[in-house]
């Protein structure tokens, strides 16, 4: 017998029970006393932390402009660098929300993560530009990192980037820790990166573990808790994507003609649709975008589609957890979700292993394997479908409509002609088909739901088309590839309706004001196919004596019906729809104020849209304006009473305020008690979705725009071939909408720093790839620097570890706009690749940079404090602009700029402070303003077949580099050696005078050189031989004792060198030993310190073992 298993209690957390069982308890808590610290000056220092640490805390408030009844999905991107286990993250993410295994990942995978989240995950690739795009759009960063190995460059870089952008939600994911095995070392090592990525990112940062692979994925366990806390996770907006409109494209098509693509041998620009969901603020349709990696792209149209990846619905909200059903949705295009995957221009089927259409096996199909069943069992063409198929009024009726041939020729005459109007209607057909196909593969339940309907109304068509089938063989019944326009001419009417355009007929013809003899007479009949039975009207209906007790439900106050329909429809005709016209931009206000389009009434808001004239006629100009209501002057009294007009001044700014009630009312209103500035835009914010509560959808998203979190399809015209051709689903896709400040190119001012990592120094007119805003681009900026706020002054090099200005040429962004720098994307790169960073100050065009320009010249002749200078200047001209500039020596004389002389060319005269030399050099400090070059290139990645090698604007090196060529050796730019004369300079004369009144110790003592030769120098000496042997001898012994001391010497070095170098060993020893000892009293010291420490913190004492 198998034993009962019973599940275990549970005790009550809350309720009566609970609180009854926990009245007798004793409270436990923190104990303030127990742990308040005896030293004043410690309890300072922790209230100042805890301060500092709730301060830290606070953010200045943002408005979130997401919506909360459905908000995008979530982007969390997966960045790490190359195998570190992406891929294998992501399918492990998928199976545990989706319950479904993907073969292949590319592209945004959207999940349904809880009642009101979804989750978009992508891959992000090791390339420079992904990262880049990523870090703009992410909401949540997963980066991975190698456990066994550490932190790359690629992860440096990625977070570098994010702090220029925004900087996301961070989490961090060790992986690979299966492959150390000590336990040992993996602490140390979980403990090392652990404090690496607090250092890069916050104290406190979430790091995950993920320790080994099993079967293809990690562990449930380790990605459930993963999955958790992301579930639960709670976003800041961030500023630039809370004011920008923008979508990560999760499906491409290429609508271009593929006539069009084969003439042109496909180097024609392409017409391409993107979908995804709208993030950020509202988009229009007349927003212009910017693809990253393509370029700035005008919008052709914006279409709200169905939600591929649906939140659940009111159902489901009375469950306390999400239903698996509802776990099972994903939506991934450009994976092989279900066995289908859109691609660039077609839409690929999976089948994998065989099966038959009759297989009854238990394993459930897949979409692709549904979508191949279908067409399996379809017999005939669509077109074949549509040719047989019938019309009928109602949906109880066993015969279809027809139409009466003997009035063939009258909609003739009211018609355009057959041939064109089966030509153009088979196009709509056609285009109608197109969309029908692309909207029934968004979803699986729409699909099948579309299946079901068409093959029961295609049930009902076979079996009342069978009986008809021979009757219907006349020239009447033949058959059209579309479905005919049925139009009925009113004789009388028609002519007057004619020239007022599009006339929308009611819906009898009594309404239009004929009998109903005249209507069935003159008009086209309905009849039926067989008996061709009239229809009856209401009247004849009510006073039907055979039909009287047999009335259905639906036949019930027909007239009442038609009636208020028919006055709704009038409503509609006489007013037109003024936001669609001015909004939608295909009509010009003159063309408006003219009444250009007199439809008012659209094809699509008529609930009987079977009779419709298309009437062509002329717009009378001259015509009364029908929009305004026509006023009699008996209306027009009113306003000449004087009570009425006072009434209304003082509603105006020009009227009288006398402070009466109106205006108290009118005050409290403007400004009312205990109401501050966020109250008053919290406000406007719950007034701004009252305003649009009785608009049309289409027209509100005309004057409000799109809102986020709508599943859109955008397309783009004019777009680069190339975008197509070498479209790889591995890189993202951003759509991402431009304000109209950023639409216009200018001279952007930024603050900027060179990075601490990068190892070169950034240079003046060096090209820089910026990633500013939406955009990449390179361009050429110059550093400057504010010179006592005086004058923007020119670097030539940026600064060491401070900012600095920088002034370039690109698309304008706003202020406080962050923005990072490259030199190069290429991933061959091995150094850093993140050169600076910085922040956008201004856009004025006006700011100044000016560089130090010195012209050098010398004097010529010399008059006291006046001398000529040349060679400074080429003309007369240059010296006139420059009369009072102040000029200096080398030697610190200062002078001035007077007047220009005849001769030489460029000469002028100029005055000094004190006598200058003809030795002298001349100089004249000036300012030379100059301007950034108009240079602007954008990054067009995604138009190459390999992303990572673009390359821009090259330095003359780099290319000789490149290329292999030498530099070519000017002369005059040689380096050689300089040669100057010595400075011969004259003595100094004192005049006999000066010398005469000079004290004795000043004069100069100058003796005059000796004529005669002196005894010592006329002697001359002989030597005996004796005398020369015995010189020549000490001679010798001087030599010898002089080599003896040498030799001395050299051997009283070689004893002092082995001595030091025996000293030097012993005194390391001696070093190391005391090293030793500190150590161990430090280590001493330390532990003591610490004990007492937790003593004064009320702590209880811990024995260690040391």
């Amino acid at each position: 017998m198998e034993t009962q298993t019973h599940k275990p209690h549970r005790p009550a957390q809350s309720g009566s029970k609970a609180e009854k069982k926990g009245k007798g308890k004793q409270k436990t808590g923190f104990n303030e006393k127990a742990f308040a610290p005896k030293s004043g000056r410690r309890a300072d220092r922790q209230a100042r932390r805890n301060v500092e640490r709730d301060e830290a805390r606070l953010h200045v408030p943002l408005v979130n402009r997401t919506p909360d009844d459905e908000p995008p999905p979530v982007i969390i991107a997966i960045v790490g660098p190359p195998g570190v286990g992406k891929t294998t993250l992501l399918k492990s993410l998928v199976r545990r929300y989706a319950k479904q295994t993907l073969s292949e990942a590319k592209g945004p995978i959207t999940v349904v993560a809880g009642k009101k989240r979804r989750l978009t995950f992508i891959e992000c690739n090791s390339d420079l530009n992904s990262m880049i795009d990523i870090g703009k759009v992410a909401d949540l960063v997963l980066l991975m990192i190698d456990g066994s190995y550490g932190f790359e460059m690629e992860t440096f870089e990625f977070l570098n980037i994010l702090q220029a952008h925004g900087f996301p939600k961070v989490i961090g994911i060790l992986t690979h820790l299966d492959l150390i095995k000590k336990q040992a070392t993996l602490r140390a090592t979980k403990k090392l990166l652990k404090r690496r990525f607090w250092n890069e990112i916050y104290q406190g940062a979430k790091l995950f573990y993920l320790s080994g692979v099993l079967n293809g994925r990690y562990p449930d366990t380790e990605i459930l808790n993963l999955s958790r806390f992301i579930s639960v996770m709670k976003f800041r907006p961030l500023i630039f994507r809370n004011t920008h409109p923008y979508l990560l494209a999760d499906r491409i098509e290429d609508l271009t003609p593929r006539e069009e693509i084969r003439t042109s041998k496909g180097r024609c620009d392409r017409t391409v649709t993107l979908y995804g969901y709208l993030r950020g603020t509202n988009l229009r349709q007349s927003t212009k975008v910017h693809i990253p990696g393509v370029g700035d792209m005008d919008i052709k149209t914006v279409t709200k589609l169905g939600d591929p990846c649906p939140l659940p619905d009111a159902d489901s909200e009375k469950r306390r957890k999400l239903s698996e059903k509802k776990k099972l949705l994903v939506h991934a295009p450009m994976s092989d979700v279900g066995g289908v995957m859109y691609d660039k221009d077609a839409v690929w089927i999976n089948v994998p292993g065989n099966f038959t259409r009759g297989a009854t096996d238990a394993v459930p199909h897949g979409e692709g394997e549904r979508m191949v069943i279908d067409l399996q069992d379809v017999d005939e063409t669509l077109e074949e479908t549509v040719a047989r198929s019938n019309i009928r009024l109602f949906g109880s009726s066993s015969n279809p409509l027809t139409i009466d041939a003997r009035h063939h020729d009258i909609e003739g005459s009211c018609s355009y002609d057959d041939d064109d109007e089966d030509e153009e209607e088979e196009e709509e057909e056609e285009e109608e088909e197109e969309e029908e196909e692309e909207e029934a593969s968004e979803g699986d339940s729409e699909f099948e739901e579309g299946e079901e309907v068409f093959s029961k109304d295609e049930q009902d068509d076979e079996g009342s088309g069978e009986e008809d089938e021979q009757p219907r063989i006349g020239p009447s019944n033949t058959g059209r590839h579309a479905a005919r326009t049925i139009v009925r001419p009113t004789h009388g009417f028609f002519s007057k309706e004619k020239e007022g355009g599009d006339v929308a007929f009611a819906d009898s013809d009594s309404e239009l004001g004929l009998s109903d003899d005249e209507g069935r007479g003159r008009a086209g009949e309905v009849m039926y196919a067989d008996d061709e039975k009239e229809i009856l009207s209401d009247d004849e209906e009510e006073f039907d004596e055979d039909s009287e007790n047999e009335v259905p439900a639906w036949k019930s106050g027909l007239a009442a019906k038609a009636s208020a329909a028919f006055e709704e429809l009038n409503r509609r005709r006489w007013r037109k729809d003024w936001v669609a016209m001015i909004y939608s931009g295909s009509l010009s206000p003159e063309q408006i104020a003219n009444g250009a389009d007199t439809t008012g009434v659209k094809s699509d808001e008529i609930d009987d849209d079977f009779f419709l004239v298309n009437g062509s006629g002329a717009v009378n100009q001259d015509e009364l304006d029908m929009t305004k209501e026509a006023l009699s002057p008996g209306a027009l009294r009113e306003w000449e009473d004087e009570g009425v007009l006072d009434s209304l001044r003082t509603l105006f700014i020009t009227g009288d305020h006398d402070g009466g009630e109106a205006d108290q009312e009118t005050n409290a209103h403007e400004n009312p008690e205990g109401c501050d500035f966020v109250d008053l835009k919290a406000g406007k914010a719950q007034l701004a979705p009252t305003e649009f509560e009785g608009i049309d959808a289409g027209a509100r998203a005309l004057v409000e725009g799109y809102r986020p979190g709508t599943y859109v399809r955008i397309e783009l015209a004019s777009v680069p071939c190339e975008f197509i051709q070498h479209f790889d689903s591995r890189y993202p896709i951003i759509v991402g909408g431009l304000l109209a400040a950023e639409e216009r190119m200018g001279y952007l001012q930024v603050r900027i720093k060179r990075h601490r990592w990068f190892a070169r120094t950034l240079k003046t007119n060096d090209p820089l790839i910026f990633s500013l805003g939406w955009r990449r681009f390179q361009s050429v900026p110059i550093y400057s620097l504010d010179d006592h706020s005086i004058r923007m002054r020119m670097l030539k090099y940026t600064p060491e570890h401070m900012h600095c200005y920088a002034s370039f040429y690109g698309p304008v962004a706003l202020p406080n706009t962050g923005f990072c720098a490259f030199n190069a994307l290429s991933g061959e790169t091995v150094a850093f690749r993140v050169s600076a960073t910085g922040v956008v100050l201004d856009i004025d065009r006006s700011t100044k940079i000016v560089k130090k320009l010195k012209l050098t010249g010398v004097p010529f002749k010399i008059f006291k404090n006046t001398a000529f200078i040349r060679d400074m200047f080429t003309s007369a001209l240059e010296v006139a602009k420059f009369e009072g500039a102040s000029i200096r020596t080398v030697s610190g004389i200062r002078g001035q700029v007077k007047k220009a002389l005849n001769k030489p060319e460029g000469a002028f005269r100029a005055t000094f402070e004190d006598k200058v030399l003809m030795s002298d050099i001349i100089f004249l400090r000036a300012w030379y303003s100059i301007q950034p070059r108009r240079f602007y290139n954008p990054v067009t990645s995604l138009l190459l077949s390999d992303k990572s090698r673009w390359s821009g604007m090259r330095l003359t090196g780099q290319i000789r580099r490149d290329e292999g060529l030498k530099t070519p050796l000017v002369v005059n730019s040689t380096y050689k050696p300089i040669e100057r004369p010595g400075r011969r300079f004259n003595t100094l004369k004192v005049p006999k005078k000066l010398q005469a009144a000079l004290p004795y110790a000043s004069k100069p003592k100058l003796m005059k050189p000796q004529s005669k030769q002196t005894y010592m120098q006329k002697r001359a000496v002989v030597l005996e031989p004796e005398e020369k042997k015995a010189i020549a001898l000490l001679q010798q012994i001087r030599a010898l004792r002089k080599d003896q001391v040498v030799r001395r010497r050299e051997k009283q070095q070689e004893r002092k060198e082995t001595h030091r170098k025996k000293v030097q060993k012993d005194e390391a020893k001696d070093a190391e030993k005391e090293r030793e000892k500190k150590k161990v009293y430090m280590r001493a010291a330390g532990m003591k310190s610490k004990r007492e420490a937790d003593i004064e913190e009320g702590r209880s004492r811990k024995r260690r073992k040391t």
